[in-house]
């Protein structure tokens, strides 16, 4: 019974996580306006991405991340060759939608594309690393503190990264545009990681209440010793 639980549980999350990546990819185009900051769409779904990687972090491991964050990486790759298959069809006269409309919202540049992936595949991997080194520290407590500094420290990475390769590299930033442009961002993404904290205790709450106490402590001790031996 227990391992079916542990199977659901880490279906149901891997689930959410790949659904609000890709779909954050999908939807990144499109620019709003937050108070002084002008960020993607894309910082709705995301933020279900950070608290996911936590919990999969706390109750399977950092292997687990990591095939996780491989496994979509690829995925988003495949939808971007899906979408440019798609583009490269042209639409029926009677389509409500125009191939120029279609583009516009799904034809990113190989450059935001290119940028985008790596800065997922960078940001993730080292949240893993990040989350591990402070729970051992902290010997397993602070449960916030580890899902919050990671994830402060992997945002600091994507957002440079992405901004960088999509934007600074093409030259569409100055370097200083871009170093504004990223620390912005970056800063409205350490916002929505302190006031993501409370739904981390809640993910654990709820996980925990599915499992079973006895059984939910015993996964995340048997994702802390895979984790420190295969470091």
């Amino acid at each position: 019974m227990l391992e079916s639980r542990r199977d659901l549980l880490f279906t149901l999350l891997a689930g959410i996580f790949v659904t609000n990546a890709v779909v954050a990819e999908l939807i990144g185009g499109k620019l709003i306006e937050i108070g002084p900051f002008t960020m993607s769409i894309g910082i709705i779904p995301w933020p279900v991405v950070f608290v996911t990687t936590d919990l999969v972090n706390e109750y399977f491991g950092k292997r687990a991340v990591r095939r996780l964050t491989l496994l979509t990486a690829g995925l988003i790759l495949y939808a971007f060759v899906l979408l440019f298959a798609g583009m490269a069809v042209r639409t029926a006269a009677i389509s409500p939608v125009t191939d120029a409309q279609f583009r516009a919202v799904f034809g990113q540049s190989l450059w935001i594309i290119a940028g985008s992936i790596t800065a997922f595949l960078a940001s993730q991997l080292i949240d893993a690393v990040v989350f591990w080194t402070i729970r051992r520290r902290t010997g397993g407590r602070l449960i916030g503190l580890r899902a919050t500094g990671s994830t402060v420290v992997s945002q600091l990475i994507d957002t440079f990264i992405v901004t960088g390769i999509a934007f600074w590299l093409p030259g569409t930033l100055s370097f200083a545009d871009f170093v504004t442009t990223a620390g912005t961002g970056y800063t409205f993404k350490l916002a929505v990681a302190v006031l993501l904290t409370p739904f981390i205790y809640l993910g654990h709450h709820l996980a925990e209440h599915f499992l079973g106490r006895q059984q939910s402590e015993d996964l995340i001790e048997q994702a802390a010793a895979e984790t420190l031996r295969t470091r």
